[in-house]
């Protein structure tokens, strides 16, 4: 996975006096926790960019003034009610040797059968929620939905991958191919004037038994 390098000054008071002159400076007050002891550290609001909007996923390398970094990932983020603003940030630091869970975006590829067919894709799950080793997890999932017919669903059992495991029930559909209005409503027509004809049919069919055959009256 792609990381982003936050560089950062660790904080020697965490009052919130100091926290509001923080953010005044247009600093985003942080926490490192995963480690003997929480690490509190401040950096530029603009160099979480990258890091907050985007829908991709990434791992953090958190360089403090000091010399010292750690590898870790975001956590928890909040926002200004108001103004839209980072307020403070939750990272956890991340071991080699330790699982993590993370939710990693999913990635479509390929043409479904039944667009092509007029279908409508849904994408019920844009990202996935797995837990893997920092080394085996992934940028992206991706899903192929070339196969999707009409009425067909992808669900999450087909996406195993043995580096990493999902958190979700083997019953979740990440994806599917649905009739559009439009063809239902056509569907429906269809249906309406073969009901119809079959219809008008069976009366011709009841009709013509009915009628007496000549020389029989």
């Amino acid at each position: 996975m792609k990381s982003i390098t936050i560089n950062g000054s660790q904080r020697e008071s965490v009052g919130k006096k100091a926290t509001k002159a923080l953010r005044n400076a247009g600093q985003v007050p942080c926490v490192l926790y995963g480690g003997d002891q929480p690490v509190h550290f401040s950096a530029p609001e603009l160099a979480f960019s990258k890091l907050v909007y985007t829908p991709n996923a990434h791992t953090v390398v958190i360089a403090l003034e000091n010399g010292t970094s750690y590898n870790a990932v975001m956590q928890d983020i909040q926002f200004h009610p108001v103004t839209d603003r980072i307020l403070h940030i939750d990272f956890y630091k991340l071991y080699e040797d330790k699982e993590i869970t993370m939710e990693i975006p999913v990635h479509v590829i390929g043409t479904s059968k039944g667009v092509l067919n007029g279908g409508v894709l849904q994408r019920n799950q844009r990202k996935l929620r797995i837990k893997a080793i920092p080394a085996n997890l992934p940028d992206f999932i991706e899903v192929d939905i070339t196969p999707l017919k009409i009425g067909s669903k992808l669900y999450i059992t087909e996406l195993e991958n043995s580096n990493y495991e999902f958190l979700h029930p083997d019953n979740t559909v990440v994806c599917q191919v649905r009739r559009s209005r439009a063809s239902i409503a056509e569907f429906e027509e269809e249906l309406e004037e073969e009901l119809e004809e079959g219809a008008e049919g069976a009366e011709g069919a009841a009709e013509g038994a009915e009628k007496p055959a000549e020389g029989q009256e």
